[in-house]
């Protein structure tokens, strides 16, 4: 019997911070999946997650860059408000980095509280929507994933100290791009990541966003139309 549930497929965001990516050594920000981890255990990712149904509500500071929110309306999914902040909250609970601007927050939702509590609002506006995939058929979970790309010069925090980090992702590191296919990454992951370096140190939003799909295992990675 086929698991419905198991093969919904769930709206996400996930976030590729890049370190120096005009220098000679651009590095990105990565950590390691829990080896009892449900989806992709042990597998080394960028910072991201499902979008929840709070993120639709969640004040920005600023909004996505008019191109990016354009290309992320879609009927019938998530918001392209409710994607940036789904981003930046995961980015904070797994990493402790902020990507925000200075502002008070009079009632935060729980997911917020420590981003709030040191004096920031989330900025959507640092923020550029690069890349989109949907993971296989078969997999116990499944996603609609929007990759952001940001510079970590607009992080708020320093970008070496992750002691407000969740457990989530361990060995959290700055990777230099060059070397991250040695770690055991998801396929999807090494797709993602070779398409923002060869872009590398451009971090504007492309001429068109590469799709990646498997539909009954047939693997297909087209470029989205321009809006």
């Amino acid at each position: 019997m086929t698991d419905l549930a198991a093969d919904r497929i769930r709206d996400a965001a996930t976030i590729v911070v890049i370190r120096d990516p005009a220098g000679p050594l651009p590095r990105v920000l990565m950590g390691q999946r829990g080896l009892s981890a449900v989806f992709m255990p042990s597998k080394y990712v960028f910072p991201g997650g499902a979008v929840d149904p709070g993120d639709h509500d969640i004040a920005l500071a600023r909004p996505l860059p008019n191109v990016c929110a354009e290309r992320l309306v879609l009927p019938g999914e998530a918001s392209p408000h409710a994607l940036a902040a789904a981003a930046i909250r995961e980015l904070w609970e797994e990493t402790g980095q902020i990507l925000g601007q200075p502002g008070d927050w009079a009632d935060p939702p729980p997911d917020w509280t420590g981003f709030a509590a040191r004096g920031f609002l989330p900025d959507a506006a640092r923020l550029t929507y690069v890349f989109r995939a949907i993971t296989p058929p078969g997999r116990p979970r499944r996603f609609d994933a929007r990759f952001f790309v940001t510079d970590a010069a607009n992080l708020q925090t320093d970008p070496d100290d992750f002691d407000a980090a969740s457990e989530e992702l361990g060995h959290l590191h700055w990777v230099p791009i060059a070397e991250a296919r040695k770690l055991d990454l998801p396929f999807i992951t090494t797709v993602a990541l070779a398409e923002i370096a060869t872009r590398l140190p451009d971090l504007s939003p492309p001429d068109r966003i590469p799709f990646f799909r498997n539909d009954d295992e047939d693997i297909a990675i087209a470029n989205a139309a321009l809006r």
